[in-house]
């Protein structure tokens, strides 16, 4: 008895040690750790900030731009030609100098302002014919200039527009992502729960074959039925023990897939636990399409693709344009032994530059270009058009699987209770030897697939009404409008990481 009583305090022990490890997880706590930890989650959060900070790159490349060069030696010695005496000469250079830039681009009219002074020194000697000149002296030269594309697009313009409209775009995607996130771990969650529930019936199924199984042996001991009712039980207790393995490795496969998708460690030990209870509610079907129609956000993005393909024309529309560039530039220069005396005699050096591109003849390139970027938007604007169809689609599809789904669940349930009386009645009957094992095992698995059958229902309708509320942007069962910008706000506030 003692030994008796130590082998079982063992196994409970185990028992214990076994449920500790394994982590228990509500729905909302796999929703919380999908937002932190699903991969296709973390990939649309690391697009948004891969287009956050190339907007913010283009942003600060608009402000004044700072340059320092020092070059603090060059030295030469070189023989040259002098085209104008036409005589070779010999020269030695030393210089140190350093160049100071600030450009400055104008956003409203696609130019660019620089400002550049250049500072050094310089040692010259030349030896010409014999004779040696040499010089040392200090340098400045100071030049304001304004560069101006004339009668062509403002690319600048163009360039942070396209780069505003592709971080929309990824803010949309993001919060979608957030939105579709729900639907997607609700459906993996379900899955384990599923799972473990057919587990459990395949369990109480193999435990009431055990007892019918017991029942038949008896009798076949007793001579009171046939051997091969007894090898029929045998059969049937076959069959519901690999009915249960196979219901573990289904529930293992579940759990795999449902632990890949929020993010967690695929080694962890988990179950899952929730409530499957469910209110049908009415729903409003001009409400959920109103309020789709104006808050979904694949119409803004399809907006967007409209926009950047008409962005797109205007650089085709730029091939072989006709385009002028035109250049001011007004420069004061100055040289002198002495450093202060360096601008006693400065010189001006004004400079303007005007040209053109004209173009002659191309062949027809730009227009053929053109009219095959026209077809792009014209198929930009039909997605447009298609996708705002595809919206009423869905959600009345969506409304009209509701109602069926509402009535599906009254018929599982009926359904269930009614194989469970059958079940009982025919047990008894099996008992009394007026029903063989073959014939029960019928109504066992009846009954198995009728309490599946309810369960699965129920997550149906579940999975649908949320389905309804990425449709429409409505949840129904709270009657308040779904914000997914909330997610964006999140993200710019910086609390997404």
């Amino acid at each position: 008895m003692k030994k008796q009583k130590f082998i079982l305090l063992v196994l409970f022990s185990l028992f214990l040690i076994q449920v500790e490890a394994q982590s228990i997880i509500t729905l909302e706590q796999a929703l919380d750790m999908a937002s932190k930890g699903s991969p296709s989650l973390q990939s649309s959060l690391f697009n948004l900030e891969r287009t956050t900070e190339s907007l913010n790159a283009q942003r600060a490349a608009l402000k004044s731009q700072f340059s320092l060069n020092v070059n603090p030696m060059e030295y030469s010695n070189s023989r040259r030609f002098d085209a104008r005496t036409s005589q070779w000469f010999t020269n030695e250079s030393l210089t140190t100098s350093g160049t100071f830039r600030v450009d400055q681009p104008i956003l409203y009219t696609d130019g660019k302002i620089s400002l550049m002074n250049q500072f050094g020194w310089q040692s010259n000697t030349s030896i010409v014919q014999g004779v040696t000149n040499e010089n040392q002296a200090f340098f400045n030269n100071l030049n304001l200039s304004l560069t101006q594309p004339l009668f062509t697009y403002n690319r600048t313009k163009v360039q942070i527009k396209t780069l505003e409209l592709n971080n929309e775009n990824a803010m949309l995607s993001y919060a979608m992502q957030r939105l579709n996130l729900e639907r997607n771990v609700s459906q993996y969650f379900y899955n384990v729960y599923l799972a473990q529930m057919s587990l459990s019936i395949k369990q109480e199924e193999l435990s009431n074959t055990k007892k019918s199984h017991e029942i038949i042996k008896n009798k076949v001991d007793a001579g009171l039925a046939a051997k091969e009712q007894l090898y029929q039980s045998e059969v049937n207790l076959s069959t519901a023990e690999s009915g249960v393995e196979s219901g573990r490795v289904s529930l293992e496969n579940a759990k795999d897939l449902f632990k890949q998708y929020v993010g967690m460690d695929i080694f962890e030990e988990i179950s899952v636990m929730t409530d499957v209870a469910v209110t049908p509610i009415e729903v409003d079907g001009k409400k959920a399409l109103e309020h789709g129609l104006a808050s979904r956000m694949e119409l803004r993005q399809r907006q967007i693709s409209v926009e950047t393909s008409q962005f797109d024309m205007l650089a085709i529309k730029a091939t072989n344009e006709f385009r002028g560039d035109m250049t001011l530039s007004i420069g004061l220069s100055g040289d002198d032994p002495t450093l202060g005396n360096v601008f006693d005699t400065p010189t001006k050096s004004p400079r303007v530059s005007l040209g053109f591109n004209l173009p002659v003849f191309d062949w027809g390139e730009r227009k053929a270009r053109m009219r095959a970027q026209e077809a792009v938007i014209n198929s930009q604007k039909l997605n447009l058009s298609n996708q705002t169809t595809q919206i009423k689609i869905d959600i009345r599809q969506v409304i009209r699987n509701l109602s069926n789904l509402k009535n599906q669940m009254g018929i599982a349930l009926q359904n269930q209770k009614n194989s469970q009386l059958t079940y009982d009645i025919n047990l008894e009957r099996y008992k009394n030897g007026d029903l063989t094992s073959m014939d029960l095992n019928l109504f066992q698995v009846q009954l198995s697939d009728k309490k599946m059958a309810y369960a699965q229902s129920l997550i149906n309708y579940k999975i649908e009404l949320l389905n309804l509320k990425i449709q429409s942007l409505y949840d129904f069962t709270t009657n308040e409008a779904v914000v997914p910008e909330k997610f964006v706000k999140e993200y710019q506030a910086g609390t997404i990481k």
